[in-house]
C-alpha cells in the first residue's frame, strides 16, 4: 500500500453563497514536489488554508491525515506543530526587522525562555540562510531587499521551525525569471533533504518543469492529478483541465486600427522618492498612437513601474522634468487627478495594497474614480452608482453573488476586472496597464486580453508593462525595451522575440 505524507479526505468549504470546495480529496506523496492548479476561485488557497490552520477545524467537512495521524488544527500553531508551513503571496514579514529578526519571529531563541538569545539566533540565520542561497547580511533590513530576497527569507523562516511540509501560494508570481528560477532549483534541493512541497501556481511553465504531481481544481473540484513519467503533462492538458476546454490561442485576434500619434514623453527624467541623488529615469522618449497596444519590456528594477507612476500625475519620483504631449498638446500633470482629468488612467501592479479598496463593496469600488458621473452636484446618485456597477459587472462577467460583495472576498482574476472597470468607467484616452494579469489563471487573462482588444478597437491607447515575455509578444504592436532607467530598443512587433527584446537588454550592460 503507498504511504503518505498528506491525504485530505472529502473536504468540503462554504462561504456566503459559495461552496468553495466540494468533496476534494488529495494525496500528496513524501519528498515531492506535488503542484495545485487551476482558475482563480477554484479552491487551491482555501484548501491549503483549511490544511494549515488558517480555516480552523469545524468551519469545513472532511479529515486531514498527516503521516497517518487524523489532524484538526484548530490555529496556525496547530499545523507548525506537525510541521507543516506555509507561505502566502502577501509575504508575512516585518518590513522594518532584520533579516534574522524575521526568521525567527514567533520562534524567538531564548534563555530559560525568557531572555532573547541573539548569538545563537544570527548564528542559527547564517546557516539557514547558507542552505536557501541568500547571501545578503542578517542585520539588513526586509524593507532593502528585493522581492526574490523577501521570498527566500520566507522559506528561511519555514526551514528555522524544521518543516516538513512547505506549501508555497505563487511564491513566483512578483519574482523576475532569475529570482524564480533560483527559487524552482531551491525546492528541488529542499526535497532532496526530505522536505515536501506544496506549490500552488499559474505559471504552467515552472509547474510542468519542477512538479512530480499535479492536481488540477476547477470550480472546488478536482479534475485529475498527473504524474510526472505516467501521464502526459504538457501545459494544454492542464490548461484543458482548468478551464473545461482546449485553449488553442491564449490572445484573442483584434482588428488592429492604429492612427496618429496621440501621447508622447519626452526627455523625461525622475530621481528617487526617498533618496534624490538616485537618478531612476535617464531621458526618456516614448509615443503611442490611437488605437494601439505599447508594451514596455525588461528585466526587474528596469524602472518600468516608476515610468508609469510618474507620467501618472508624479504619483512616483522627485525632481520631475520632462514634457508630455497629448493630440500636439503639452499637460501640467501635478498630482494624480490632474492625471485623470487629462484622460490618463493607471492600474497598478499591486491591486491589493494601491488599486483597491479590499473592505469597500464591488459598488464603491467601481465608481470610485469617476464619482463626478454618478452624482447630482455633491451627492451620490445611489440608483446610478448601482446601475453602473451592475453593467460593469455584466460587461467584465466580475463573478460574484452580487454588486455589495466585499472587494476583499473575491478572487485574484475578479478583482483584477473590478479595477479595470473602474477604469474604464472614467473613460480614458490613455490606460496605463501594470502587469494586469499578474496571479491570475490562463482562462481570466483571456477574458482580460479580449477587454484589452476592446479599448484598442475603439480608439482607445493601452501602454502594457508585463514581466511575461510571451503575454507583452502576443499582446503588443510595438515594444519598449527598458533598462536601467534607459530606453534601450524599440521593435515592432513583426521583428520582437524574446531574444531580440533580451538582446537589447544585454547590449546596453
Amino acid at each position: 500500500m503507498e504511504k503518505y505524507v498528506l491525504e485530505m479526505k472529502n473536504i468540503s468549504k462554504l462561504f456566503p453563497g459559495v461552496k468553495a470546495l466540494d468533496s476534494v480529496n488529495l494525496k500528496v506523496k513524501p519528498n515531492q514536489i506535488h503542484a495545485l492548479v487551476g482558475e482563480n476561485g477554484a479552491g487551491k488557497s482555501t484548501l491549503m488554508n483549511v490544511l494549515s490552520g488558517v480555516y480552523p477545524y469545524g468551519t469545513y467537512e472532511g479529515d486531514i491525515v498527516v503521516n497517518g495521524v487524523t489532524c484538526k488544527f484548530k490555529k496556525i500553531k496547530d499545523s507548525e506543530a506537525k510541521k507543516i508551513a506555509i507561505i502566502h503571496q502577501e509575504l508575512a514579514l516585518i518590513p522594518t526587522l532584520s533579516i534574522a529578526e524575521n526568521v525567527f519571529l514567533g520562534n524567538e531563541q531564548s534563555n530559560a525562555g525568557i531572555i532573547i538569545d541573539w548569538h545563537k539566533t544570527k548564528l542559527k540565520t547564517m546557516e539557514i540562510l547558507k542552505k536557501v542561497g541568500l547571501k545578503e547580511s542578517i542585520d539588513n533590513r526586509i524593507k532593502d531587499i528585493g522581492m526574490g530576497k523577501q521570498q527566500l527569507v520566507e522559506i528561511a523562516k519555514a526551514l528555522a521551525k524544521d518543516v516538513k511540509i512547505l506549501i508555497l501560494d505563487e511564491p513566483t508570481a512578483a519574482l523576475n525569471d532569475e529570482d524564480s528560477d533560483h527559487l524552482l532549483d531551491l525546492l528541488i534541493e529542499l526535497k532532496k533533504e526530505g522536505i515536501t512541497s506544496i506549490i500552488i501556481s499559474h505559471k504552467l511553465n515552472e509547474v510542468t518543469k519542477v512538479a512530480d504531481e499535479i492536481t488540477v481544481l476547477r470550480d472546488g473540484k478536482i479534475i485529475e492529478t498527473l504524474s510526472k513519467g505516467i501521464d502526459e503533462i504538457s501545459e494544454k492538458r492542464i490548461i484543458k483541465g482548468m478551464v473545461g476546454r482546449e485553449i488553442t490561442d491564449r490572445f484573442p485576434k483584434r482588428e488592429h486600427k492604429v492612427g496618429e500619434i496621440c501621447f508622447e514623453v519626452k526627455n523625461w527624467n525622475a530621481y528617487d522618492h526617498m533618496d534624490e541623488s538616485k537618478h531612476k529615469l535617464k531621458d526618456i522618449n516614448i509615443n503611442t498612437r490611437v488605437g494601439e497596444v505599447v508594451g514596455i519590456a525588461g528585466i526587474m528594477g528596469a524602472g518600468r513601474t516608476e515610468l508609469a507612476m510618474s507620467i501618472f500625475g508624479k504619483a512616483y519620483g522627485k525632481k520631475i522634468s520632462g514634457t508630455i504631449l497629448k493630440n500636439g498638446k503639452k499637460l501640467h500633470l501635478h498630482n494624480v487627478k490632474d492625471a485623470i482629468d487629462n484622460g490618463i488612467a493607471y492600474t497598478t501592479e499591486d491591486r491589493k495594497t494601491s488599486g483597491l479598496n479590499l473592505i469597500d463593496d464591488i459598488k464603491g469600488n467601481i465608481c470610485i474614480a469617476s464619482l463626478k458621473s454618478i452624482s447630482k452636484g455633491i451627492v451620490i446618485d445611489a440608483n446610478n452608482e448601482i446601475k453602473v456597477a451592475e453593467e460593469y459587472r455584466k460587461k467584465l462577467g466580475i463573478k460574484s453573488p452580487s454588486i455589495l460583495q466585499k472587494t476583499g472576498n473575491l478572487s485574484g482574476g475578479n478583482q483584477q476586472k473590478v479595477v479595470f472597470s473602474k477604469w474604464i468607467f472614467s473613460d480614458p484616452d490613455i490606460l496605463i496597464l501594470d502587469e494586469p494579469t499578474r496571479g491570475i489563471d490562463v482562462g481570466a487573462k483571456y477574458e482580460i486580453y479580449s477587454v484589452i482588444n476592446k479599448l484598442a478597437e475603439k480608439g482607445k491607447t493601452i501602454l502594457m508593462i508585463s514581466s511575461e515575455l510571451p503575454e507583452i509578444l502576443g499582446m503588443c504592436d510595438r515594444i519598449y525595451v527598458m533598462n536601467e532607467g534607459r530606453i534601450v530598443g524599440e521593435l515592432n512587433s513583426s521583428e520582437a522575440s524574446q531574444e531580440s527584446i533580451m538582446h537589447c537588454i544585454m547590449q546596453s550592460h
